[in-house]
C-alpha cells in the first residue's frame, strides 16, 4: 500500500471551509485512496486483478483516442 499524503491548507482556500472540504475530496479521488481501501476490503485473486487492470487500461486508451479524435475535428472545423 502506497503512502498518501493529502494536505489542504487554509491559505490556498482563503479560509473557506466548504472550499477546503471540496478540495480535500478532489485530492483524495485523484490519489485513489477510497478506491484502494474498497479494493483491499476483500480478497481478489491475481487473475481477477489482472483482468480489472486490463479493462481499466483499455477504457483509458479508448477515452484518450476519443479525445484525440475530438481535437482533430475541432482543428478541421477551424481551418474551413
Amino acid at each position: 500500500m502506497k503512502k498518501a499524503n493529502v494536505i489542504v491548507k487554509a491559505k490556498e482556500c482563503r479560509g473557506q471551509t466548504e472550499r477546503m472540504i471540496r478540495r480535500f475530496i478532489k485530492k483524495t479521488k485523484k490519489e485513489r485512496i477510497v478506491e484502494e481501501v474498497k479494493d483491499r476490503r476483500y480478497y481478489k485473486s491475481p487473475s481477477l486483478k489482472k483482468k480489472e487492470k486490463r479493462i481499466r487500461a483499455q477504457r483509458r486508451r479508448l477515452r484518450e483516442e476519443r479525445k484525440r479524435q475530438r481535437a482533430l475535428e475541432r482543428r478541421k472545423r477551424r481551418n474551413y
